[in-house]
């Protein structure tokens, strides 16, 4: 497969390279903000969705409140938001087939929609209750490195795959550039087999950077080409479709760490670690615990690491030095080889012959089995 780097160049408001740690793993509660555009004329439908869909989410584990408003101003616009004890019980459910199917009655009302999750520091008022172990509050705020990283991940038929990897290789990239305060700054994309993921990262407004890659004419022409070989079948030309297809392709980033300096001659590599039937999350737990660990001692291989999780795939993305077999055990998210026992016991070791060797510890064997194959790895100067 092809490697293409490309640079563009363009300002940034990235600061100085520090240790940082971003996590939903902290066990704050959570306040999830959905801004909601719904077409002139059908809020009535929109409210009767909305009041149908809250009496099944009050049913999931972690929830513990929701609230709907309508704009004073225009009432075309409203806000939902919910409280949930903690990240990981609301991601389980939003990135599930359960929520996609259950969403679609409010889909043909809404226009367009915004989510953003916050994990909730301080609160005030009659009423607040003390925090307590069930209403958690995080201590300190984090201090990230100005990028937002999110992955997409879809499968294509097995006879196609060098097919799609040429095509998904050799695409003209898009222009840094999206808006005055948004940028793309690097865009990495391995496969696994028939697995295909692509991981962004960029600074300024997620949602507009991918609406922005998605109406490049180059971008759409690499995605028609594709189509004919994907596993499960897309039609651009019916936008419902279109957003299911990419709400059930979205990886989420759940953890990511770096150790607080620039290493120019790290390399960039994926790791593929398909978990046990519901053990997604417990396995994005631990890797991130581990890496953590790493982090703290800048002189390891592993200069950065970022987690993606939905449902029992969990991809791991790591900046490492002097390449992955160099230091089996630490390129696997291990901090001893002891623990791969317990790494064992989360992954679905029988997902290919080489993932069974992490049984018997052969962490080579495992490694070599997880090792994505990168495909393009395209990143914006900052210089």
């Amino acid at each position: 497969m092809t490697t293409t780097s490309e640079r563009v160049s363009g300002p940034t408001t990235r600061p100085a390279t520090k240790r940082v740690s971003q996590s939903v793993f902290d066990g704050s509660r959570l306040r999830v903000v959905l801004l909601v555009d719904v077409h002139d004329g059908m809020q009535p439908e929109f409210l009767k969705a909305y009041e149908h869909l809250c009496g099944e989410v009050a049913k999931v584990p972690g929830h513990v409140s929701d609230q709907i408003c309508q704009s004073i101003d225009n009432p075309s616009q409203w806000l939902i938001t919910s409280e949930w004890e903690s990240a990981p019980p609301f991601l389980a459910w939003v990135n599930s087939e359960e929520h996609v199917q259950m969403v679609r009655p409010m889909n043909t009302c809404i226009r367009d929609t915004r989510s953003m999750r916050f994990h909730i520091m301080r609160e005030t008022g009659v009423g607040v209750p003390a925090a307590s172990e069930d209403r958690r509050l995080r201590n300190a705020p984090r201090i990230g490195d100005g990028v937002i990283r999110h992955a997409i991940t879809f499968t294509v038929k097995p006879d196609s795959v060098p097919k799609v990897a040429k095509i998904l290789a050799n695409y003209a990239a898009p222009e840094a550039r999206v808006d005055d305060t948004t940028r793309l700054c690097r865009t990495s994309l391995f496969m696994h087999g028939n697995r295909v993921v692509r991981a962004i990262e960029v600074e300024g407004d997620l949602l507009a950077a991918l609406r922005h890659v998605a109406r490049q004419p180059q971008v759409r022409a690499v995605e028609e080409a594709i189509n004919p070989y994907l596993e499960q079948e897309r039609d651009f030309e019916d936008p419902e479709a279109a957003r299911m297809f990419f709400a059930r392709a979205a990886l989420p980033a759940v953890h990511h760490v770096t150790a607080g300096q620039e290493y120019p001659d790290a390399e960039r590599h994926a790791l593929y670690y398909p978990a046990r039937p519901g053990c997604g999350m417990k396995l994005a737990r631990l890797l991130s615990e581990h890496d953590e660990a790493q982090a703290e001692n800048p002189a390891g291989p592993i200069c950065g690491s970022t987690i993606f999780q939905r449902d029992d795939i969990v991809v791991r993305l790591i900046d490492v030095r002097g390449g992955l077999a160099a230091d089996p055990v630490r390129s696997l998210g291990l901090r001893d080889p002891e623990q791969a026992a317990e790494l064992a016991a989360l992954v679905d070791t029988a997902a290919g012959p080489d993932a069974s060797a992490l049984d018997s510890g052969d962490l080579k064997g495992f490694l070599e089995f997880a090792r994505m194959d990168l495909v393009t790895d395209r990143h914006a100067s900052t210089a």
